[in-house]
């Protein structure tokens, strides 16, 4: 029997270390209950090399980061430790894994790019970024350091949605706003994610990746599928980017932006069409609420 940790593909073991005991970093062992978790958060090069030496892993995902609670506005009095977690935790770890032959598969964001892109396709994964929120600028900054170094694939993911309700849940928070942005965006459905982390790691592929679905999605086409298919009774009103800050409903402008999903099929690597993972996260999303199933912390 195989100790915990470790899975068979073709013949290939492969054992993988998450760091970031939150919504996505569960999502992951959820997914692929052989990897295994690791709660210690620190920026003391002793301690990650120690971490690393004891579980000895072929691969890590980092998917820790500090994105601020009720949402990114905390991180704007709270920039020390927005930092630490999204900034100089990631650039540690990556050196503690370069050290010692390991990949790391670090978890990053779209929401590093503001509007719209030179190329008609959408910001590319080589496209530096234009951060605004100072969220946006920690989480650009590390991809900024771990994108060329040769053991890190950056994975950069944009307004999950989800089966399982969540706070986290871009569905989950679209449905509790009376407001809703009249905005197009890339949007990443979690399964898709799930897969397309596994096999880079598996691949041990290298550089930034936009992980999104192929193609933007229209919050107004999403809402109006949530009706069709979770709540035929739910309202919402619809509101432009320059009312959000306009009417106090949040301190900075959010990241609209439509992210150009280049680079995983140089590995073989597909998501699904937009329209058909929306749906059916929305089918199964609807199955979820039927069942009693509660939405809870991370």
């Amino acid at each position: 029997m195989l100790d915990a940790g470790f899975q068979s593909r073709d013949d290939v073991f492969m054992s993988i270390l998450i760091f970031g005991n939150g919504w996505i970093g569960n999502k992951f062992l959820q997914a692929h209950p052989e990897a295994r978790m690791s709660t210690v958060i620190t920026t003391n090069p002793g301690e990650i090399g120690e971490i690393l030496d004891f579980e000895e892993p072929d691969n890590v995902f980092n998917a820790a980061g500090i994105t601020g609670q009720p949402n990114v506005d905390w991180c704007e009095d709270h920039q020390v430790e927005t930092a630490v977690g999204n900034t100089m935790f990631p650039i540690m770890l990556a050196q503690a894994c370069a050290e010692r032959g390991i990949h790391l598969t670090h978890l990053g964001s779209g929401c590093i790019f503001y509007g719209d892109s030179p190329d008609p396709k959408g910001w590319l994964e080589s496209d530096n970024p234009n951060p605004v929120a100072y969220y946006s600028k920690t989480k650009a900054a590390a991809d900024l350091v771990l994108g060329p170094m040769p053991n890190v694939a950056v994975v950069r993911l944009r307004l999950p949605l989800d089966h399982e309700p969540s706070p986290k849940n871009t569905i989950t928070k679209l449905a509790s706003y009376p407001k809703v942005l009249d905005v197009r965006n890339s949007v990443t459905v979690m399964d898709d994610l799930m897969s397309a982390l596994f096999q880079i790691m598996e691949k041990r592929a290298t550089g930034v990746f936009h992980a999104v679905n192929p193609e933007p999605l229209a919050y107004r086409d999403l809402m109006r599928w949530y009706r069709e298919i979770v709540d035929p009774n739910h309202v919402n009103d619809w509101i432009s980017e320059d009312d959000l800050v306009s009417q106090g409903l949040a301190v900075k402008k959010r990241s609209t932006n439509i992210l150009a999903n280049t680079r995983l099929s140089e590995f073989g690597i597909q998501m699904r069409s937009t329209e058909e993972a929306v749906k059916d996260v929305l089918r199964r999303y609807a199955d979820e609420l039927k069942n009693g199933f509660r939405a809870t912390g991370n």
